[in-house]
């Protein structure tokens, strides 16, 4: 008994699991290649490589099956898109890349994901082959180079090309071919790697037959098509590495704005070498100009100063390289700072002791920097009690000092210093200092009021530190309370007036601010600092943002809306809103941080908007819900068929399929708006297509479309309707295509339709094939011949099969031709790897008269078709088997099935399920397979074995 119960428990879980999981079905993935490919390859762990030409067109199909629909992902090496390949491909079945670049070769990954189960993922490997030109180098033995090349010494000339594959070289003197051995002044070293290969071409003690034209050959044998290169060096008595003189000075020193140019000459190289220009800065600027080897650099700026290079280059020993550097002349950033009597600790400035005044410039060259100092608009010189210094430019570049010493009150005045370039040129800079009794050191405060400092996030604000003393210092802001940069992004910020002003202020530059002075244009004294504390309140940032709730009518619909923070933290009050009518208000409970509205029973007036508004000293954070009953958007059935299937002449058919996403979430859906219009009209057409009952999640739906006409494209968008109204429309694009011609791993006919998958009756044949339903028999049906279902046990369903009664007779030939199917582009550079495909169908042969069954291969261009790739004679029975054969097709073609007479009426020979895949033919699977639906009979197979294994486990 508990047998019994336990088999039984067990049939209804698989019973509901089948009804449950309807059609969908988690996603699996395919890479198929399109394009020009020189070769496809099966890695282990069936990983692809593909194989490419740089500058051909990478197309990569992501072949993907389940349902709902997968969304399709694009990425390189496992992680994102390293490579810019265009943005709609990363998206999209197909990834397509034009004019592959040779950096751009490597792993690509397709990622497919429909929310059931894992998402499946296929890569494919693509290798990029090139070869670029190669160059040859001539360099002479160490120790022995000269100026020319001459008797008695040995030379090497180095062949090195990039390549993917790698690449294989031959030398050649004149027409010559250099071989290891050959000549007993040579010696060929084989490639190594360095930077791609390398052979290198040995001259021991040159002779006179060793002056001539040495051609290097570089070679990846014609793989993808890509031919020989060479290159051609002259090897003469003269050659020799390239020399040069540069014409200018070193250093050169400018004004701004002045044109600048660089002469550089070739004083030896043979053959002549090719000069060019380089700079410091990374590339020349943008304005100058190169003319042989002349640079020149038009109305030159700072930023344009630098070490400017001449190279050149003839391949011969190694490139010459002379360099100058450009200084533009400068003066900027005048300051000054005052320090008291440096031997009493005092800062304020006294009559009797000693006052130094110092002055700093940035200056372009600093050797070039003058000084001069006045006071009171005359020129000062120096002396014993006024003694003018300029420190030394190697410890503090652009620095002079005034001593004053035993000050006395004559001395108070305006002191001038002035900074100028020897050179001339520049405008001078002066700076005015003030001695006098009211000079003060400086005093920092910070105003009442104005720290703490509370602001509004986004608020402009401004911290104030009250500077008084006179001459008034630069004050220096930063961050007190921690290590961080200012708002600019430097760690200090200098303010004029004492005044930081921040724009945007944000709740992360809340703290602690330090202004202090600095000895820069005030007195050079410990420097005075204060803090200012700045506190950014901002409102309750809170959760979700928005939400979309979607809900049928007399249903309960819960909204909660939480604080996750705050500043300040303490909340105030909620509101719940309805298109901005109050619904509920109230104070926060200081031990929760969430508010919740519940509609009891959902009407139509409760469709629509709901804010909830949670508030702050600060302001409001804002959470929306949209309530609404919209249906969600049904999900087109893509693992159907895509062409459209021939009714009758010009006009086309084709049968829609769809479940409905989460069907039960809002109120039932009572029919479907079908709209579909052709590719690039505005017009649509429209229809309702009424449902009676209640869809179920995961059903499959049906509509047969009409009165499409050949050979347009048709958008078709299809709208759930439900007492709420219109719901989520979705859109899919219907193409024919004339042949038919779907992707070989999805071809499949079952001839369940009338215009039998496009498959044609050949008319050099001797009859028809026949389609044929078991429960249509008519009186023409012989007894003991012939299957008496479908291969899938149908009494309903249809196959082929030939009629072998009069006035049929032995040897007459029926032939069933499929349409044209396309394999990838032919190779330009030729097929060096015909891609292999899997046909297969099952077959009926049962009577005593059966004759033959046979199988071609019928290719575009071929007159003749050659001998069966299949065939099979005589009676095989009552029962459906399965035939696959491996075909490898060089073009389009097609396949076709044959059937012979017997010699009698019992011979009908019938066909169904005809299959074409991609690769090749694999064991054919079992039957019971775990996408298909379950059959009872599947059902039953399956208690019997697990009431066979747990009796054996009893025992």
């Amino acid at each position: 008994m508990d047998l019994i119960i336990c088999v039984l428990g067990l049939l209804a879980l698989i019973i509901q699991g089948i009804r449950c999981q309807g059609v969908y079905a988690p996603p699996t993935v395919r890479i198929i290649h399109s394009g020009h490919a020189c070769n496809v390859e099966e890695e282990r762990h069936t990983e692809r490589v593909y194989t490419i030409r740089e500058g051909e067109t990478l197309e990569l199909t992501c072949l993907v099956t389940g349902h709902p629909r997968p969304q399709i992902r694009w990425t390189k090496t496992a992680g994102s898109v390293f490579d810019r390949f265009q943005d709609s491909s990363v998206f999209n079945e197909t990834l397509h890349i034009a004019k592959i670049l040779r950096t751009q070769g490597g792993r690509y990954y397709c990622k497919a994901e429909n929310g059931l189960g894992s998402p499946a993922i296929k890569s494919i490997r693509v290798d990029v082959y090139y070869l670029d030109d190669p160059v040859v180098t001539v360099h002479q033995s160490i120790g022995e180079a000269k100026e020319q090349f001459y008797y008695e010494r040995t030379v090497f000339l180095r062949c090195v090309a990039n390549s993917n594959p790698p690449v294989r070289y031959s030398w050649h003197r004149g027409r010559e071919v250099l071989t290891q051995g050959s000549d007993k002044g040579v010696e060929i070293y084989e490639p190594f790697f360095t930077q791609g290969e390398t052979k290198i071409l040995k001259l021991k003690n040159l002779r006179p037959q060793d002056y001539a034209n040495y051609s290097c050959i570089a070679s990846v044998r014609n793989v993808c098509g890509i031919p020989d290169r060479s290159v051609i060096f002259r090897l003469t008595n003269k050659t020799a590495s390239p020399s040069i003189k540069l014409l200018v000075e070193d250093p050169i020193v400018v004004n701004p704005g002045q044109t600048v140019s660089l002469v550089c000459i070739t004083t030896g190289g043979e053959p002549p070498p090719i000069l060019t220009w380089v700079s410091s800065n990374d590339s020349l600027p943008q304005r100058s100009v190169v003319k042989g080897g002349t640079l020149t650099l038009p109305a030159i700026t700072s930023d344009e100063a630098g070490v400017y290079s001449c190279v050149a280059s003839n391949n011969v020993g190694n490139p010459a390289k002379k360099s100058t550097t450009i200084v533009v002349r400068a003066l900027k950033k005048g300051r000054f700072w005052i320090t008291p009597d440096p031997y009493h600790n005092d800062d304020n400035i006294q009559i009797g002791r000693e006052v130094k005044i110092s002055c700093q410039v940035e200056a372009t060259p600093p050797e070039e920097l003058m000084f001069s100092w006045l006071k009171n608009g005359r020129a000062l010189r120096s002396s014993e009690r006024m003694v003018i210094t300029q420190t030394d430019p190697d410890i503090s570049p652009g620095t002079t000092n005034l001593d004053i010493i035993d000050l006395k009150f004559t001395d108070f005045g305006t002191y001038t210093c002035v900074a100028a370039l020897k050179g001339g040129g520049i405008t001078e800079i002066s700076i005015d200092v003030n001695i006098s009794s009211t000079t003060v050191p400086p005093n920092l405060t910070v105003p009442r009021g104005k720290s703490p400092l509370v602001a509004r996030e986004g608020d402009t604000v401004e911290l104030e530190c009250l500077v008084s003393g006179k001459p008034k210092p630069i004050i220096l802001w930063s961050r007190a309370d921690k290590e961080a940069p200012m708002p600019d992004g430097n760690m200090q910020m200098e303010s004029y007036d004492g005044v930081l002003r921040i724009v945007n202020v944000s709740r992360e530059m809340t703290g602690s601010y330090r202004c202090q002075t600095s000895q820069y244009n005030g007195f050079n004294v410990k420097p005075r600092e204060a803090v200012v504390e700045l506190i950014v309140q901002y409102p309750p940032t809170v959760e979700p943002v928005y939400m979309e709730m979607r809900q049928g009518l007399g249903r309960p619909v819960v909204m909660t809306c939480r604080v996750l923070r705050a500043h300040p933290s303490r909340v105030l009050r909620f509101e719940w809103l309805l298109s901005n009518r109050l619904l509920h208000a109230g104070a926060f409970d200081a031990q929760r941080d969430e508010t919740e509205y519940t509609i009891r029973s959902l009407n139509r007036d409760g469709w629509g908007e709901y804010t909830c508004n949670v508030i702050n000293e600060a302001g409001a954070g804002k959470c929306t819900f949209q309530v609404t009953g919209k249906a969600y958007a049904p999900e087109f059935y893509y693992d159907t068929y895509s062409p459209l299937w021939q009714n009758r002449p010009r006009v086309y058919g084709f049968k829609l399929q769809w479940t409905q996403m989460n069907p039960n979430a809002v109120d039932r859906i009572v029919a479907y708006r079908l709209g579909i219009r052709q590719m690039g009209l505005q017009r649509w057409w429209e229809q309702e297509i009424p449902v009676d009952g209640t869809i179920n999640k995961g059903e499959l739906m049906t509509h047969n479309l009409t009165e499409l006409i050949k050979p347009e494209s048709y958008e078709v968008r299809l709208t759930p309707i439900t007492r709420f109204g219109e719901g989520d429309s979705t859109i899919r694009i219907v193409t024919y295509s004339a042949p038919i011609n779907p992707h070989l791993r999805e071809f499949h006919c079952s001839f369940e339709e009338e215009p039998i998958c496009m498959f044609t009756q050949d008319k050099n044949d001797d009859f028809d094939w026949t389609r044929h339903s078991a429960a249509t028999r008519d009186t023409k049906y012989t007894p003991n011949t012939g299957p008496s279902a479908d291969r899938s046990g149908s009494k309903q369903g249809f196959y082929m099969y030939i009629e072998t009664s009069r006035p049929r007779k032995e040897g007459d030939q029926a032939r069933l031709v499929s349409p044209f199917f396309n394999v990838a582009p032919k190779n330009p550079y030729g097929i060096t790897n015909p891609p292999a495909y899997c046909f297969g169908f099952f077959y009926h042969m049962y009577g005593k008269h059966i004759g033959t069954l046979n199988a071609f291969l019928k290719q575009k261009g071929q007159t003749t078709s050659e001998g069966p790739v299949w065939s099979l004679s005589g009676n095989q029975g009552e029962r459906w088997k399965q035939a696959k054969v491996s075909i490898h097709p060089t073009a389009s073609f097609q396949v076709v099935l044959e059937g012979v007479r017997g010699p009698g009426i019992e011979g009908d020979i019938a066909i169904d399920d005809v299959t074409l895949e991609e690769g090749e033919c694999r064991d054919p699977p079992p039957n019971l397979n775990c996408t298909a639906p379950f059959t009872c009979s599947h059902i039953w197979l399956l208690c019997v074995i697990l009431v066979m294994t747990l009796l054996e486990g009893q025992r």
